[in-house]
């Protein structure tokens, strides 16, 4: 009976001593050792903040013991954060530069930058503005001052100034804008900045001259109750590459016209992850390029990367 006691209490002495190891070992573990467990904290572009969101949901819904904390900031604050290594996964509208690519060369980490999605960047005015198309040529000049009023889109308006507004001085958004309208061109310094992109909805639905410029999937999901929201207190305009905008080569920032490229404010959406150890930012970022991840983003309005997308043309001739 001693004997028995005593091979019991070793085995319990043992188990006592295994449990500690593993919770030592656990505690200073900053990222998760399985792709479905741990806790973690990402950083995202806040202009993606709606999709990202309703990922994470159902991420955590699935995976009872995965955390995901999400820091939702301006593009360049996101990339700080991966290249001093404070998170191993972000999400932004652009891949890694060459310069920090070569960073990651240098110290032997090879980041896995992978597309998950096609956004568009949409323009917003207050409800009582009955001038909703716009060309390209007219979004350059005005971002770069040579359009300051509304009379000189439409000679018949009862506006006056533009006040154009962007979510932050250091988001993707405005860097969208420099590099792919501008061209070269300075902003116009009438420009002004806020904090996010729910300011910009605010500041547009209260000031009947201002222009907004926001990410398409804060105003694009029709099941989520913000968008919504959003919706009623202002007006999507629709966007032409004709110089001469008329309500048949105008687009709105819909999937099909992110599809065929018809919409001109596109561009891609990654999830970059230099977790090397294959843990939970691994898991997450395969979540959101698998076939649940991608449903999701189809049903919040933007263009998933890999799920096909069904054009209907509908015909209202009469026969």
């Amino acid at each position: 009976m001693k004997k028995i006691s005593a091979i019991a209490f070793k085995a319990g002495q043992f188990l006592v001593v295994l449990i500690i190891c593993i919770a030592c070992s656990n505690s200073g573990t900053k990222y998760s050792d399985t792709p479905t467990t741990g806790n973690i904290r990402i950083s995202v572009d806040e202009t993606f903040k709606p999709i990202v969101q309703a990922e994470i949901q159902v991420f955590e819904g699935i995976y009872r013991y995965a955390k995901i904390n999400a820091s939702y900031e301006p593009e360049t604050e996101i990339f700080k954060d991966i290249l001093k290594d404070s998170v191993r996964l972000i999400i932004s509208s652009r891949k890694l530069s060459q310069k920090e690519a070569d960073y990651f060369k240098s110290i032997k980490f090879f980041p896995k930058e992978t597309r998950i999605a096609i956004d568009g960047i949409a323009l917003i005015v207050n409800n009582s503005n009955p001038d909703t198309l716009i060309s390209m040529k007219m979004l350059k000049d005005i971002v770069t001052g040579k359009i300051t009023s509304w009379k000189q889109i439409n000679p018949k308006s009862r506006l006056s100034n533009i006040k154009v507004v962007f979510d932050n001085p250091n988001s993707s958004t405005v860097r969208f804008i420099i590099d792919s309208i501008c061209k070269g061109n300075a902003l116009s310094t009438g420009l002004s900045a806020t904090k996010d992109n729910s300011d910009v909805v605010e500041i547009v639905a209260a000031n009947p001259g201002s222009i907004g410029i926001i990410g398409v999937n804060w105003v694009s999901d029709q099941s989520d109750s913000t968008s919504m929201s959003f919706l009623n207190k202002i007006k999507v305009m629709s966007v032409s590459l004709s110089d001469n905008p008329t309500a048949t080569n105008c687009f709105k920032p819909y999937q099909a016209y992110l599809s065929t490229g018809d919409y001109p404010l596109r561009r891609d959406l990654y999830v970059i992850n230099s977790d090397p150890r294959s843990g939970l930012p691994s898991g997450f970022a395969s979540f959101l390029a698998s076939d649940r991840g991608q449903r999701i983003i189809l049903k919040s309005g933007i263009l998933p990367a890999t799920q096909p997308v069904r054009i209907v043309h509908v015909n209202n001739n009469e026969y």
